[in-house]
């Protein structure tokens, strides 16, 4: 198992910095996969699931190189944090509308997806309105 150094964006290990090529693979496959993860936990986000969760890793594994991301992921965190402990003190009604909402921005996107025309197409429904405007 290699060491492991610290350093000001986060952790690396200690074969990153024996030359410039494999520095620069290093930082260029990290910013890709945790860019990738990122964008999925973002398109995520509505869904049931771990969609918070799938971004904070992916600005987690970007902050492995950048300064910037573990400043994003700090503060992603304290707002994240902020937002469930004031969803949490709301009565029942606005935590609704709040789920209400969610539940909304779901099937938007599902329709937008064409998701409800193909499984509408499973059961042979022609339907229109279920088909998406995009496809």
């Amino acid at each position: 198992m290699t060491e492991k150094t610290e350093r000001k964006g986060g952790f690396r290990p200690d074969w990153v910095d024996r030359n410039a090529t494999t520095r620069t693979v290093w930082r260029v496959g990290v910013g890709v996969v945790g860019t990738a993860v990122l964008v999925l936990g973002i398109v995520l986000i509505p869904y049931p699931g771990p969609g918070w969760l799938v971004v904070f890793a992916g600005l987690a594994i970007l902050a492995i190189e950048f300064p910037w991301a573990q400043r994003v992921l700090t503060f992603a965190k304290s707002k994240y944090d902020a937002w469930t402990a004031w969803l949490g003190r709301q009565p029942w009604p606005i935590r609704l509308a709040v789920l209400a909402a969610t539940g909304l921005i779901v099937l938007a996107t599902l329709w937008l997806l064409n998701v409800f025309s193909l499984v509408g197409g499973w059961f042979n429904l022609d339907w229109p309105w279920l088909a998406s405007p995009l496809f």
